[in-house]
């Protein structure tokens, strides 16, 4: 549910990788759907 959400906004650059970023802090979503979502590895 998270990741199709940040995942839409990223791609409407509603959202930036600072902002995904949050998402893996709050545990919503995990490093690996980062990746998926912004093509960069996460780094915390």
């Amino acid at each position: 549910m998270w990741f199709e959400m940040v995942k839409g906004f990223y791609k409407d650059k509603l959202y930036s990788n600072d902002d995904v970023k949050v998402f893996v802090v709050a545990k919503m979503i995990d490093k690996e759907e980062y990746t998926q979502i912004t093509g960069e590895d996460y780094i915390a």
